[in-house]
């Protein structure tokens, strides 16, 4: 897994298998878990569709104000997100960044 971002009580990941999608999209999961996999993630955000900025939630168990603040967040930093995942699809190590 490829820890893009912490905010607040969130962990910003992508996970290697993601590469294979049609759509980019981070999983936030819930800070505190041991086991930050798939199955403690609270939302799925797409972040782009056919190469272009469009950010929208898949899923999500986040209340309404989480939501806006991730979402924010992901907007202001898109581009730096998007750097991070490329380089986590290619292998190469990243240090988690932290949003304010």
């Amino acid at each position: 897994m490829g820890k893009l971002a912490l905010i607040l009580s969130f962990i910003l990941s992508v996970f290697p298998a993601d590469a294979n999608e049609n759509r980019r999209h981070i999983h936030v999961v819930r800070r505190g878990n041991k086991h930050s996999h798939r199955g403690d993630t609270v939302a799925k955000i797409w972040i782009e569709e056919n190469g272009r900025k469009k950010i929208e939630i898949a899923w999500s168990e986040l209340t309404a104000s989480e939501e806006t603040l991730i979402l924010n967040a992901i907007d202001k930093h898109w581009e730096e997100l998007n750097r991070r995942i490329d380089d986590v699809f290619a292998g190469k190590k990243i240090t988690i960044k932290k949003i304010k």
